[in-house]
């Protein structure tokens, strides 16, 4: 006689913490943005701003999923894919993306984009690189962590990537959602830049770390700076100095299109190491 497995999801607690970061500790890397957000917010729903979906197999947590502004599945099997989106769509969840490793987005989004789609822009090939060491070249001096005095000096050039990047605008809509953040990422010595004579000519930031690793994002060269070799130099100081201050691995994901950006990485050091898709909604 076969043996039925018995499966659910449900919302996970505090009292799931040892099981989910034994789940997330699989594959760290990949799994640092949840790792990041549960390790912040001990799963508390007024500081998650969502909730962490578990999918249990005869009681045992096979796969989770961030459920807030980002759906975010983790380990995440072919089964626990198509119930997180049942699940998704029968708690009315409206994220503003889907992101992660793509052999779990592209089946979640086929499921909910009869119900969500269609998609603002889906990026569907993006390379998941690695950096675990000091890159061969030589760092830009001029990199520099920002100072919270420089907060107008650098909101701008965040908004300016921003827009360009997600094609929407943060200031339109929660416009002090996304000043808060751009503050604390350079309260907590995230936010690095090169500033000359008050202009921002590159900058980034670490969006998401653990003790293990860091994952860089916003990486800006101002447009007329662009195509004169500034990005690697600069970005090898930041992992330099994230590495140094933040986490020992660098992680960052990019779009396949994004060749300029797919070569500086590169010329940094940063390997594939997975591959990433986003559903922007």
């Amino acid at each position: 006689m076969l043996k039925t497995t018995t499966t659910h999801v449900r919302a996970l607690t505090t009292s799931d913490l040892p099981e989910l970061n034994a789940l997330l500790d699989r594959d760290p890397l990949v799994n640092l943005f949840i790792r990041n957000r549960v390790d912040a917010t001990k799963l508390q729903t007024r500081w998650l701003g969502g909730q962490v979906w578990g999918y249990f197999e005869d009681g045992a947590l096979v796969s989770a999923c961030h459920a807030g502004a980002n759906v975010v599945p983790a380990q995440a099997t072919p089964a626990a894919v198509e119930a997180f989106a049942e699940q998704a769509v029968s708690d009315n969840v409206r994220p503003s993306s889907i992101v992660g490793p793509r052999d779990a987005v592209l089946p979640m989004w086929k499921l909910l984009e009869p119900h969500w789609g269609p998609a603002r822009s889906p990026r569907l090939d993006q390379p998941f690189m690695v950096l675990e060491h000091d890159s061969h070249l030589r760092p830009d001096p001029r990199v520099r962590p920002v100072v919270l005095d420089e907060f107008d000096t650098v909101y701008p050039a965040c908004v300016a990537m921003f827009t360009e990047e997600v094609g929407v605008d943060p200031e339109i809509g929660n416009r002090s959602g996304y000043r808060a953040r751009v503050a604390q990422l350079i309260s907590q010595g995230w936010a690095f830049a090169i500033i000359e004579d008050g202009d921002v000519l590159f900058k980034a930031e670490v969006g998401a770390a653990t003790p293990y690793a860091c994952q860089i994002q916003g990486v800006y060269v101002r447009p007329d700076q662009r195509g004169q070799g500034i990005a690697a130099p600069a970005l090898a100081a930041v992992v330099q100095q994230a590495r140094a201050t933040v986490a020992p691995i660098v992680t960052l994901y990019v779009n396949d299109h994004n060749t300029a950006a797919r070569r500086a990485y590169e010329r940094v050091g940063f390997e594939q190491t997975a591959t990433f898709a986003s559903i922007l909604l």
